[in-house]
């Protein structure tokens, strides 16, 4: 590729690596199309952010492809990942640690695959207070950090599949299909509270965004070798 492609448009599939922000992908990507193509300025933008302890999809868009950055956005996505039952955390992850512990010994495996199905079809969330959401002009993450408690209202999702494929107490493994603005913190939250317990997300990996699969994206070192120009 040129500086001309990357700046005409393109989109990327990259699987972000456990650990990084969204915006540390977008901004190394930016650089490598910079230091190869040698041009000075592009724009490049991610389509959905994953959180730093979650891996997987992101599609990133370079030059006037941006534009459709909402477009993708607002498309189906599918995690896969795994709940923790028995214990919650402030941030519903395992970003902070867990403050409450609940007794499990009255769930069953019954249990679980009948509150996954309880899940599916349209219904209102609450967003975790640990989130990047704006109440006020102020990141929802902000208050929470300084103690300060602020109500967040419940916002309409759509879960099409929830699927339990594993269970190895106190671990529960699933894939979920959903729509744009599903926390699936907040969905592991809601589902301890279904099983008369507390749970906690544990490990979560975006496989799909619309028809884009994570199976044909880019790692660093693979988008690397496409910029054979790149100045190491």
């Amino acid at each position: 590729m040129e500086a001309e492609d990357f700046k005409e448009g393109q989109v990327l599939l990259f699987d972000k690596p456990l650990g990084w922000t969204s915006f540390q992908l977008v901004n190394k990507v930016r650089w490598l199309i910079r230091k190869s193509c040698e041009i000075k300025k592009i724009k490049v933008g991610h389509a959905g952010t994953l959180d730093p302890l979650a891996s997987g999809l992101l599609i990133i868009c370079t030059g006037k492809f941006t534009k459709n950055i909402v477009e993708y956005q607002g498309m189906e996505k599918e995690y896969t990942g795994t709940f923790t039952l028995g214990g919650t955390t402030p941030s519903y992850d395992l970003e902070t640690e867990i403050e409450q512990v609940f007794k499990t010994d009255h769930i069953s495996e019954e249990n679980i695959t009948e509150a996954a199905f309880g899940f599916i079809g349209e219904t209102e969330q609450v967003p975790p207070v640990f989130s990047a959401l704006k109440k006020d002009g102020k990141r929802l993450y902000e208050y929470a950090r300084s103690g300060e408690e602020v109500k967040i209202e419940a916002r309409k999702i759509e879960i099409t599949e929830f699927e339990i494929t594993n269970i190895r107490f106190p671990e529960v493994d699933f894939r979920v299909v959903c729509s744009k603005g599903t926390y699936i913190r907040s969905l592991a939250n809601d589902f301890g509270i279904a099983l008369g317990s507390g749970a906690h997300l544990s490990a979560l990996r975006r496989s799909k965004i619309g028809t884009f699969n994570v199976d044909d994206a880019f790692n660093l070192s693979s988008f690397e070798d496409l910029l054979p120009k790149l100045q190491k």
